[in-house]
């Protein structure tokens, strides 16, 4: 059995989904008297579309509820940034959601080092994300395609740059990109990670890829899906 949970009713709606709860914007009450409720259901996955505040309060439900479906997670927003990383700190493992970039060895192209740490002595004096792993390394790369292709066809038309754009291959920070006919990469570049070894809730456990394993896809994994999610949030 799935459990689907959206932000917005209207999503769940549009995707014609049939198990998701109300509206979640009203908040972790809701969430935890609907977890409560279904504890004793034990379903195989609990798939989770939510944005930042609402992420917090779903994650927090769920732990205070002791609701332990086999596998928890999905298409979270706010799991990737620093300031609900430290606010859920270790409420936070056995979680598996999306992710862009993270630095596994797998992923450590060249000069992405020095990217990361460039944006993120930034970042503590303007007060932005602290670790940037989710938007500074995809953000470099597509700006270093643009670059690049208007480099080679030295133009900047729409036509010529997606002729180009099409058919090469650019070296970026976050390793050679290339796309397939419709527009999509040609090979999977969207990550599942898993939360894990989280301590406590400062930046830095999330700076350090031990709390989160890439676990798909396989060209970029840092390590094992731990399943269910039960053993998963209690490993160390």
């Amino acid at each position: 059995m799935i459990w689907t949970i959206f932000s917005h009713k209207s999503n769940a709606t549009k995707a014609g989904s049939t198990s998701s709860t109300r509206n979640t914007r009203s908040r972790r009450r809701t969430s935890r008297r609907c977890f409560g409720r279904q504890v004793s259901t034990n379903p195989d996955i609990l798939f989770l579309c939510s944005y930042l505040s609402d992420s917090i309060g779903l994650v927090r439900a769920i732990n205070e509820v002791g609701f332990e479906p086999k596998m928890v997670g999905g298409a979270m927003i706010g799991p990737q940034s620093s300031s609900v990383q430290t606010a859920l700190g270790p409420l936070l493992n056995g979680l598996v959601n999306y992710e862009y970039w993270l630095p596994v060895p797998k992923m450590m192209s060249p000069g992405v080092g020095e990217l990361i740490a460039r944006y993120q002595a930034r970042a503590a004096i303007l007060g932005a994300d602290a670790s940037g792993y989710y938007v500074a390394p995809l953000a470099y790369a597509q700006m270093q395609v643009v670059e690049q292709a208007v480099s080679a066809t030295q133009t900047l038309e729409d036509a010529a740059l997606v002729a180009y754009t099409r058919n090469a291959s650019f070296a970026t920070s976050i390793g050679d990109v290339k796309f397939a006919n419709g527009g999509e990469w040609s090979a999977a570049r969207v990550l599942q990670v898993q939360f894990r070894n989280i301590r406590t809730n400062d930046v830095a456990e999330f700076k350090d890829a031990r709390t989160r394993v890439v676990v798909s896809p396989d060209a970029f994994a840092s390590g094992e899906l731990i399943y269910p999610y039960a053993d998963a949030k209690r490993a160390r």
